[in-house]
């Protein structure tokens, strides 16, 4: 099995007697691991626009997000090799068996390694400093490398 990242330092920042102060600085807690290797971190949430700047929601880590109605998530997520998840390669015409489709607007950077992005009708392979924009779309990640791929994930409630 290929070496599992660490899980992510969250630094949050707030106001104290008018003067910006760090608030929190510890690794990230709120982490689940749904398949064995897949690790999902639930960094921040939001529960309304515009977001309110005192309140932290702690939402739970699920392998398919569910936003917040009128929010927000930020999610870190660091996906295994498809073969340490035990998914075999496609035939043709087979569905990936993480095919999802969320109701949310996505905005997702791969940090590192590199991973397919599977749609209905086409695929496309993402390598770190890649960015996509997701709308709401059937996908599937398949990560077809012998190494992790961490992405971070920018989700908003969309109709």
């Amino acid at each position: 099995m290929s070496q599992i990242p660490k899980i992510p330092r969250r630094i949050v920042t707030g106001i104290k007697n008018g003067r910006s102060v760090i608030t929190d600085d510890a690794i990230a807690t709120n982490v689940s691991e749904h398949f064995p290797g897949l690790i999902i971190s639930d960094i921040w949430a939001t529960s309304q626009m515009p977001a309110d700047l005192s309140t932290e929601i702690i939402v739970e880590n699920t392998a398919y997000p569910v936003v917040p109605a009128n929010g927000s998530y930020f999610r870190y997520v660091s996906i295994p090799p498809d073969k340490d998840l035990g998914i075999k390669p496609l035939e043709a015409g087979q569905v990936h068996p993480l095919m999802h489709k969320t109701a949310t607007l996505d905005y997702i950077i791969i940090l590192s390694g590199e991973i397919y992005m599977i749609l209905d009708e086409e695929e496309t392979l993402l390598k770190a400093g890649d960015i996509v924009i997701q709308r709401g779309t059937n996908h599937a990640w398949s990560n077809r490398s012998d190494t992790h791929c961490i992405q971070l994930a920018v989700l908003l409630a969309a109709n």
